[in-house]
């Protein structure tokens, strides 16, 4: 019960803006879920996110690109939303746009937006395709800046591959 009570102190003094903390900030820290709860939600969410991007996939083949835009859109969404669970909302949310990330991020959101302006409103098939693939490297390499070296062992593969220097 104080408990209750003090988030709701704390809900009414960020609207009266009494409060240092914002109410989005505040977010974070009343998350009550435990640490096997956060792991549970934040793979329900992934899960949901391939499987609805792989079912839009499959939309490719009956050339309903609208549908296909939109489902692996809405999955990639879904699967980022995730991650939120593991950091929590604010926290995520602020490092989706540090420095080493910012890039991936906003290619990411562009492409994203893109994907679905393509394929939903303009409905142009191959322009849809060419902004999932897009979204899909982008999603990959915003997601291997959460493991520690990846990106640089990824851009050694390349160079050792092709023989260039990686352009990222």
């Amino acid at each position: 019960y104080i408990t209750n009570n003090l988030r709701m102190e704390s809900v009414r003094a960020a609207f009266r803006g009494d409060d240092d903390e914002s109410l989005l900030d505040g977010v974070d820290n009343y998350c009550s879920l435990s640490w096997e709860n956060r792991l549970y939600a934040f793979g329900a969410c992934f899960a949901i996110g391939i499987f609805l991007s792989i079912f839009g996939t499959i939309e490719i083949f009956f050339a309903n690109y609208t549908t296909f835009a939109l489902l692996y859109s809405l999955g990639t969404i879904v699967a980022l939303a995730g991650t939120c669970f593991l950091r929590g909302p604010m926290s995520q949310i602020q490092k989706m746009f540090d420095k080493d990330r910012l890039i991936a991020t906003i290619v990411l959101l562009v492409s994203i937006i893109l994907t679905i302006v393509c394929g939903a409103v303009l409905k142009i098939g191959i322009l849809a395709i060419m902004c999932c693939i897009v979204q899909f490297l982008a999603f990959a390499w915003y997601t291997l800046s959460y493991i520690p070296y990846a990106r640089n062992a990824v851009k050694s593969c390349f160079s050792g591959c092709t023989g260039m220097e990686c352009p990222c």
